[in-house]
């Protein structure tokens, strides 16, 4: 588990993170998201010690990571794929890891052959692609086979089948108990991986909700029925704080009363539903809507760019 409270960093007059508190949970895959400029390196850096908090605090497994006695046994990381020798080899590169923690040969082996690198093991990387980077920074991550994974834009580079894999593995870690954090900008990914989201903007804590409220939510709610008997079961939904409205003799929007329950009354009547759906718009929307206002880079409108050029 990784628990950050209270978190802030300063660097001179400028707030990077902001009182920030959050909580990545076991058993689950928690995307952290913002946009550039939010204080998500930071904060992942400051979970490794790598930077310090100005105020406030932040442990994986309870222990803030410079009281680790064995790191890579606890949390495995990836920040930057090519913070790497060049002329080490991908083995030479994991063996030198293993041997500060005293990590098996064997152990080597295995996470190479899981990272899908056995056929370039010997390589030096140097010469590896973006996508095989990623695949040697994932498995450096997972070579302590820790309780919690930490990774940044880790499908960056990475052909589909690649991505699939992550997509898998990362699910895997998870049911299997494990935290997972992952840190990208691909929200259609995101989408498919996560089960929370913490998202931050201009350092301070903007969401802290799962994927399904996040969506649902930006989505103004309601749940779509369609149903031969529509108005039959308008009449049965009706009540206080209900708010229903159609768009065709059969199809109904529903505000007040949840999918489990609208089911339940139709059920109990005898009138058969052909959709019961939440209604809810992509994370990418979403998250476009909630993070709009502490965007610090913003790109020119498409129009203003034309008239530029």
């Amino acid at each position: 588990m990784i628990k950050a409270r209270e978190l802030t960093k300063r660097y001179g007059d400028k707030t990077v993170v902001d009182n920030l508190s959050f909580t990545v949970k076991p058993g689950e895959v928690t995307g952290f998201l913002g946009p550039n400029g939010a204080g998500k390196s930071t904060t992942m850096r400051m979970i490794v010690g790598l930077d310090a908090p100005t105020r406030g605090s932040i442990t994986v497994g309870g222990v803030s990571y410079s009281r680790q006695p064995a790191p890579l046994h606890v949390i495995g990381t990836l920040l930057e794929a090519k913070s790497v020798h060049p002329g080490r080899s991908a083995f030479n590169h994991l063996m030198a890891l293993a041997y500060t923690h005293g990590i098996s040969r064997r152990r080597v082996d295995e996470v190479i052959e899981l990272a899908g690198l056995t056929s370039v093991a010997g390589k030096r990387v140097g010469a590896f692609s973006l996508g095989m980077g990623q695949r040697l920074g994932i498995a450096a991550a997972l070579l302590g086979d820790p309780a919690v994974i930490m990774l940044d834009e880790p499908v960056n580079g990475l052909d589909p089948e690649g991505v699939l894999w992550v997509r898998n593995l990362l699910r895997g870690l998870a049911d299997e108990g494990r935290a997972v954090m992952l840190s990208s900008h691909l929200m259609s990914e995101t989408a498919l991986i996560a089960d929370h989201l913490v998202i931050i903007g201009r350092g301070r804590l903007l969401a802290d909700t799962t994927v399904e409220e996040f969506t649902r939510d930006a989505g103004g709610g309601g749940v779509r029925v369609a149903a031969a008997e529509a108005v039959e079961l308008r009449k049965l939904l009706a009540g206080p704080g209900v708010t229903i409205s159609s768009s065709s003799a059969e199809e109904l929007v529903v505000n007040g009363r949840d999918a489990h329950s609208i089911g339940a009354i139709a059920a109990a009547n005898g009138i058969p539903l052909y959709e019961l759906t939440t209604q809810s718009v992509s994370l990418e929307t979403a998250f476009m809507e909630l993070t709009r206002d502490v965007v610090e880079y913003q790109s020119a409108p498409a129009d203003t760019e034309r008239k530029a050029a």
